[in-house]
């Protein structure tokens, strides 16, 4: 790689569901509250979603872990939950999602031409999931047939790790052959993605719209009253920049912008 180029944004590395596919995280929210409700949990859409984007059964330990879900646990079966418990739910969600996933391809507004405008000034794509390689098996070909390709995608199962380690993210780097970590860019809907990338020594990008942390479907989204969209998005750019966001855009289109905010940045250190 020449020197030149380890001095600016190489590869952006996506998060799936909720960022690139799959408007608000819609798929693995309605599969877990599916699972949980058939065991006798009801759980909110807030406490489902809190920890999105880790890997699968470590989201299923999290809601059992939660106070609602721990207290709910324990009133039904009278003692607590164990691994084999949360290998059984994880089993039924595991076979609901496979079935229903490939209905949650769609692209984001936005995202099938910011791709090709990203490609087109030669950065690489990469993407990171919470999803198993055969969960994404389904996800793929779809949105690849409505406009959208990732140049890898890796799993937790490939990695045997999940996030928010930087495993997943060091292993698109590998593949795609770009280094250092600062010329890549973690671009996510859930405080793991930010995690994600800082940990890997990246730069994170939080989005806004269609995102799980801002929790609102598209038609909930358009309805929404102004001013009050307005403070849920001010709250969720708060909880990215806890997270250690380095930049909080609107809507994917935004992208393009900051990554060219990021390079003069970069620039600016060399400079100094």
């Amino acid at each position: 790689m020449e020197e030149k180029n380890r001095k600016k944004i190489q590869m952006i590395v996506f998060d799936w569901a909720g960022t690139t596919v799959d408007y608000g995280s819609s798929a693995p929210s309605t599969v877990f509250d599916r699972v949980f409700t058939e065991e006798g949990i009801h759980l909110t859409r807030e406490e489902i979603n809190r920890p999105m984007g880790m890997e699968k059964k470590a989201h299923i330990r999290e809601l059992l872990s939660c106070e609602s879900g721990n207290r709910q646990w324990m009133e039904i079966h009278q003692k607590p939950w164990t691994e084999e418990d949360v290998e059984a739910l994880y089993r039924k969600f595991e076979k609901t999602l496979y079935q229903v996933v490939a209905e949650y391809s769609i692209p984001i507004p936005g995202v099938v031409d910011t791709v090709k405008e990203l490609r087109a000034q030669g950065l690489k794509i990469g993407s990171t999931t919470g999803y198993t390689s055969e969960m994404m098996e389904q996800v793929i070909p779809g949105a690849k047939q409505m406009g959208y390709e990732a140049d890898c995608v890796i799993t937790p199962d490939l990695t045997g790790a999940s996030r928010p380690t930087p495993f997943m993210l060091f292993e698109c780097m590998r593949r795609l052959n770009i280094y250092p970590p600062s010329s890549v860019v973690k671009v996510g809907d859930t405080v793991v993605d930010i995690l994600e990338g800082k940990n890997a020594g990246a730069w994170s990008i939080g989005i806004l719209e269609g995102s799980n942390l801002l929790g609102l479907s598209e038609e909930e989204y358009e309805k929404m009253d102004g001013e009050e969209l307005e403070k849920r998005k001010q709250k969720t750019a708060e909880i990215y920049r806890q997270a250690g966001a380095d930049l909080v855009i609107n809507s994917i289109r935004d992208l393009p912008e900051a990554i060219d905010e990021i390079n003069h940045r970069m620039m600016s250190r060399e400079e100094a």
